[in-house]
């Protein structure tokens, strides 16, 4: 609580800007600043290529950003979309057993909770470098809801799989864990106009922030059909 008795919010960010140097350089997007609460609920749209993902991976603690600075409140998920995260040579379940030491959490719980949710199988007693995206998203996702964050960053995952297996990710995270917070890049908007309440729109080097998540929508069809 704050001097006020107001909650402080579970995100800050403040001023981020990302810029990629080198022949190809570019600036993805830059000054941008927003806050997210404790339950919030965020959308980050934007066409492909446009950095929806890189935020959601500088938050996640993934890459660095160029300027400006993020302040948490509150535990975030690793990016859930993005399995770089996990050791290629290692099987599922070695990269399970690494993961749970760094958290201080009991193997078998979270094994057993784990391979219920991504229903891998035998491939979990196989390399991660032989997985493929999907199957790694899985093996994110269900590591993610084995440990329990405060805020989860997802890129794209509940994308992944079967109608049956979507549904379950739906349940999980916007059903169970209805009171915890999150940020969203998605190209669904039945899914964005469901469940979030705010968005951010990446586009052309620029983030702009949308209280109304209607408004946010239509300005993001709009650019995707020009």
């Amino acid at each position: 609580m704050t001097a006020s008795g107001v909650s402080e919010p579970g995100l800050i960010v403040r001023n981020l800007s990302k810029s990629f140097k080198g022949t190809h350089g570019h600036e993805v997007f830059s000054d941008l600043s927003f806050e997210l609460g404790k339950g919030g609920r965020l959308a980050v749209l934007g066409r492909n290529g446009q950095g929806k993902s890189t935020l959601i991976k500088i938050l996640g603690g993934v890459l660095p950003q160029t300027e400006g600075s993020i302040q948490w409140n509150m535990k975030p998920s690793w990016p859930i979309g993005f399995g770089g995260g996990f050791q290629g040579s290692l099987t599922g379940i070695d990269n399970i057993r690494f993961i749970t030491r760094i958290y201080g959490m009991h193997f078998n719980d979270v094994f057993d909770r784990v391979e219920n949710f991504a229903e891998l199988g035998r491939a979990m007693q196989q390399p991660i470098k032989h997985y493929s995206s999907g199957m790694r998203a899985r093996l994110a996702f269900g590591l993610s809801l084995a440990i329990e964050f405060d805020c989860y960053l997802i890129d794209e995952l509940v994308s992944v799989g079967d109608a049956r297996f979507q549904r379950k990710c739906q349940e999980e995270l916007f059903e169970r864990r209805a009171g915890r917070a999150f940020m969203m890049a998605s190209h669904d908007m039945n899914i964005i106009a469901a469940h979030c309440t705010r968005a951010i729109i990446v586009e052309g080097g620029r983030a702009k922030l949308f209280d109304d998540i209607e408004e946010g929508i239509d300005v993001y069809t709009w650019l995707r059909a020009a």
